[in-house]
């Protein structure tokens, strides 16, 4: 069986175990992170040198990354519908993907630590307002991309580009900031709330 070492509250961690719900993939969750298993642990690192989760033990197969991983079950278990096989609609998939792990990330950090995490690190005020308004700003650019799809983050149908934004929605609407209404947004979420997924990996109590 395949199994997923992390932290069920890690948003990335959620990232694997909605895919595993969506493919209807049964896992075994090995408990590693933040207030459990240490992952400096010298056994961790053998698997994952940056110390980081999720990792995945799929028989001898090791592998990190959440959206690799991601993209490596669907695409392992012929799921074109969640990671097309045409090239251009996969790079589409990918894109927004990427995008979360890179622009929309880097844009919520700030704000997240500070007001969620609580840490004295991130207790500037200054930045703590552009850390909220670059992070709408990004939102900004989510809610212009579904005004324009009238459906989804890659297009007509839900991809796993919509696991990782999803989530991410999530936390923005479960941050306690300042935020612009965003109506393609709302509709969105009401759209995932459908996959088997969202409830218990997504909308679940967690930012």
């Amino acid at each position: 069986m395949l199994r997923v070492l992390g932290k069920p509250g890690s948003i990335n961690v959620r990232k694997v175990l909605w895919t595993c719900i969506e493919l209807g993939l049964p896992f075994e969750l090995d408990p590693w992170g933040a207030g459990l298993r240490a992952t400096d642990d010298p056994a961790f690192l053998a698997l994952n040198p940056n110390a980081m989760v999720p990792v995945i033990r799929d028989g001898d197969f090791v592998l990190w990354e959440s959206n690799t991983i991601c993209r490596y079950l669907a695409a392992k278990h012929g799921r074109g519908d969640l990671l097309p096989a045409d090239a251009a609609a996969r790079a589409r998939v990918e894109q927004w993907m990427d995008w979360q792990a890179t622009e929309l990330n880097n844009a919520w950090r700030y704000a997240f630590m500070a007001l969620v995490r609580k840490s004295p690190a991130h207790g500037d005020a200054a930045a703590l307002a552009d850390g909220v308004a670059g992070w709408n700003r990004m939102m900004a650019i989510l809610d212009a991309r579904l005004l324009d799809t009238g459906a989804y983050v890659a297009g007509d149908r839900f991809t796993l580009a919509d696991i990782a934004i999803g989530l991410s929605v999530n936390r923005w609407q479960m941050t306690p900031i300042e935020r612009p209404h965003y109506a393609a947004v709302d509709g969105y979420m009401s759209r995932l709330s459908a996959q088997p997924g969202f409830a218990p990996h997504c909308r679940n109590g967690m930012p």
